[in-house]
């Protein structure tokens, strides 16, 4: 704690020192699709916007948008002219809502009924402040749903009506125009399908996904099976060198990628405390993020002050052509007893990856990825993930256990079939058994007990296909279906689909498959229709169907609290609900 403080203490003195800083699109914002549909459409890559490295700064976010829709014509139709009318109002919205970074810094739209002359000044901040040297805007974000689910069988003591809600608020701003802040904090109450919850309340690996410290269902709200937990975010942010090197200290996620998931990184798990300098040049972009870990612990035995991991992670990402982007990444774990290993503060890339990239010590993975925009409608995307691998062994007929890696390919397909506002994405996922485990419980890719990257895990091959469509201004349709493969650990057996059992204790080194142990099916099909009142308020109603089934009629363990289920698990699950500032809750993780 006291090198934290030395370390926050440096960087708000540097701040002192800094010309501009920046606040940052929340991940789940529909902002992030806006983003990726408008850069393809307009055809060619932006060098001061990366969508695939999120959070994305408002500030380029702004700056792009700014430049797509000018000069306009007098009858308001943009230069860009693959924008639509739907494309534009949702740029102008965009705009609005971070227009401290307008070129006049007052893009905020004025509402036509304040509260008391007080709240609600600007359409969309409950408060807004902007002074010369001070500038801050505070929002609710409030959630309430209520599903329905029906799942054959249905345990005994379960019930059917579900209910969920979230209170809280957020605000951002900026000191001097020198210093840029956020901070969120909001409380929850949450009952999952059972499906879900049947692997939350898991006696060893007890978790609530994207969250970290919680109170089980019972101790706090007295509700069955309702969850009760705290989530908290925020950072301050300043840049060093304008424009080209920024530095972000707080608590909070990350997403690498275009797709759907990532093998990179995910905001699969709970906020963490991080430190990110990322530097812009040329078509260059580079990010070095070091992240503070809590590994994998037993729920079951009590809480208590739980030991850190770290991990540090690069990610340069490169505009080779106007229409080609190439990444290159690198992830260390490693487990040191609260302290930060020194070697791992190196930035540059690969230096300690090459060195260890041999299955031993800490845990180390490498990839490449690539974004390609063809004719303004289509991008092609992809991820290819390495951990420990031996040449002679990769082409070998063997299977070898030590092959570990992951492919991702994906396409989305932009005003499809010359619809306007449609978008249509398709991606596959595959990811070799023991790929994100460790030699121990410690260094594996994970943190609070749930996977960093693909909340599978490891040992699958996943399907994924979306079709978005925004008929009009604010109503958004979704139709989302997933289908995976994936083998079972059972009868204490790893089989390596398991990313917190130790890679060691593996049965044999050979004839290893990429579905390996028994094999698990599951399909999910969830629609979803959202109504935007005004901005960032949302009605959303919708229908998930799972089904979940095992070849050899043995149900995934950690589904159960009671022992494995020997049945297929169908699930049907319906939600109605209202969210401000707040994004959809997605239940068909897995």
């Amino acid at each position: 704690m006291l090198k934290k403080a030395y370390l926050l203490s440096g960087l708000l003195f540097t701040s002192s020192l800094a010309i501009a800083q920046t606040t940052f699109l929340q991940i789940g914002s529909e902002d992030n699709r806006v983003l990726d549909r408008l850069e393809t459409r307009s055809g060619r890559l932006c060098d001061s916007l990366v969508t695939g490295d999120k959070p994305e700064s408002r500030r380029n976010a702004v700056h792009f948008l700014e430049h797509i829709m000018q000069p306009a014509t007098a009858t308001d139709v943009p230069a860009h002219k693959g924008m639509s009318k739907i494309d534009l109002y949702n740029a102008q919205q965009m705009l609005s809502e971070s227009g401290e970074w307008t070129a006049d810094e007052n893009g905020a739209i004025n509402s036509k009924l304040s509260w008391f002359h007080t709240f609600y000044n600007k359409q969309y901040d409950l408060v807004h402040v902007k002074t010369k040297d001070f500038f801050v805007v505070i929002n609710p974000v409030l959630s309430g749903i209520a599903g329905y689910q029906q799942n054959t069988p249905m345990p005994t003591g379960l019930s059917h009506k579900l209910v969920t809600n979230s209170q809280g608020a957020e605000l951002r701003g900026w000191i001097g125009k020198k210093v840029g802040f956020y901070t969120a904090v909001v409380d929850n109450q949450e009952q999952y399908p059972y499906f879900l919850y049947n692997s939350v309340s898991d006696h060893k690996h007890q978790y609530v996904p994207g969250a970290d410290y919680f109170l089980p269902p019972g101790i706090a709200t007295g509700a069955t099976g309702r969850y009760d937990y705290l989530q908290t975010s925020g950072y301050v942010n300043f840049d060093a060198v304008k424009n080209h090197l920024n530095l972000t200290f707080g608590s909070g996620k990350h997403f690498l990628g275009d797709g759907i998931s990532s093998l990179f990184l995910t905001d699969n798990s709970s906020s963490m405390p991080f430190l990110q300098i990322q530097t812009r040049i040329w078509h260059i972009n580079y990010e070095c993020l070091y992240l503070e870990l809590t590994p994998q612990y037993d729920k079951s035995r009590g809480d208590g002050v739980l030991a850190h991991k770290f991990s540090t992670i690069h990610y340069l990402t490169w505009n080779t052509f106007k229409w080609l982007n190439l990444g290159f990444f690198e992830a260390e774990v490693f487990d040191r007893p609260n302290v930060y290993e020194l070697s791992y503060l190196n930035p540059i890339i690969f230096s300690t990856a090459i060195n260890r990239f041999n299955g031993a010590g800490d845990k180390s993975i490498l990839g490449m990825s690539g974004k390609a925009i063809i004719a303004k409608h289509v991008q092609l995307y992809g991820q290819l993930m390495l951990n420990e691998f031996r040449a002679k062994e990769l082409f070998s007929s063997k299977k070898w256990y030590g092959n570990k890696w992951g492919i991702q390919g994906g396409v989305k397909y932009f005003d499809a079939f010359t619809l306007k506002n449609l978008d249509v994405q398709a991606e596959l996922d595959a990811v070799r058994p023991y790929t994100y485990s460790a030699q121990d419980t410690l260094a594996n890719y994970t943190n609070y007990n749930q996977p960093l990257a693909d909340p599978l895990g490891s040992g699958f091959v996943k399907v994924i296909g979306v079709a978005r469509y925004q008929p009009v201004k604010n109503l958004y349709l979704t139709l989302k279906g997933t289908y995976y493969i994936q083998g079972v650990d059972t009868g204490g057996v790893n089989f390596g689909n398991n990313i917190f059992n130790p890679y060691v204790t593996a049965p044999s080194q050979y004839g290893v498959s990429m579905i390996n142990g028994p094999k698990s099916h599951c399909e999910m099909l969830n629609i979803n229709i959202s109504y935007q009142v005004r901005r960032n308020m949302f009605i959303d109603i919708g229908d998930t169907y799972r089904k979940y089934a095992n070849d050899a009629g043995i149900y995934r363990n950690d589904y159960s609290t009671t022992g494995p289920v020997y049945s297929a698990l169908t699930t049907n699950y319906f939600y109605i609900g209202l969210r401000i500032n707040a994004s959809r809750r997605d239940y068909d993780l897995f």
